[in-house]
């Protein structure tokens, strides 16, 4: 029972599109590699698999925070018809993912900084520390990071569930908002 064209949500524009796609395939790789990463001990040197994963998480921050500037200034495609509580549901999806995927980074940058590493944007520059070697803070921070990635991994799960069911079930439209080969007018912001 597919709906016509005209009652299909708008579309989101190319840049928004283009940092979803960007940041999904960046977040992929950073579970993959961090799954695959050695447990990190006292004597972790930041090499390797481990400094991959730091790198792709200074990525994903800066993405993350572009993201969030251009769907402030570009805005957000319009919400799609559905019942309130759906609509409430997906925006605190949506609002949480933004949100964990701001604070995971920050919270592996402070338990690198604590641990003494530097930490490069992109393994290119060197930025600043976000805590003093041995903060008590900062090394706590590490096992928050852990606890916040399972908690997006299973919000990402959600994500992915209500876009096929949307998809498979309903079959109105909506996944085409993000899609890629999406070529429909009406597109809007983030």
């Amino acid at each position: 029972m597919s709906i016509n064209d005209s009652r299909r949500p708008a579309v989101y524009n190319p840049i928004a599109r283009f940092f979803h796609w960007a940041l999904f395939l960046l977040i992929a790789a950073e579970f993959a590699v961090a799954l695959l990463m050695p447990d990190i001990h006292r004597d972790t040197q930041p090499v390797g698999l481990v400094a991959l994963h730091i790198g792709l998480g200074t990525l994903i921050l800066s993405l993350m925070a572009l993201r969030l500037v251009w769907r402030i200034v570009g805005g957000a495609a319009p919400a799609p018809a559905g019942h309130g509580w759906q609509r409430t549901a997906a925006r605190g999806v949506h609002d949480l993912l933004y949100l964990g995927f701001l604070v995971l980074p920050l919270l592996g940058w402070a338990n690198a900084s604590a641990r003494g590493w530097q930490v490069h944007w992109a393994g290119l520059m060197t930025l600043p520390a976000l805590a003093s070697r041995g903060s008590a803070w900062a090394h706590e921070a590490g096992d928050v990071h852990q606890f916040v990635a399972y908690t997006l991994m299973g919000l990402i799960g959600l994500h992915i569930l209500a876009a096929l069911q949307h998809q498979v079930l309903l079959r109105d439209g909506l996944l085409q908002r993000m899609w890629p080969s999406s070529r429909r007018n009406g597109s809007s912001g983030s």
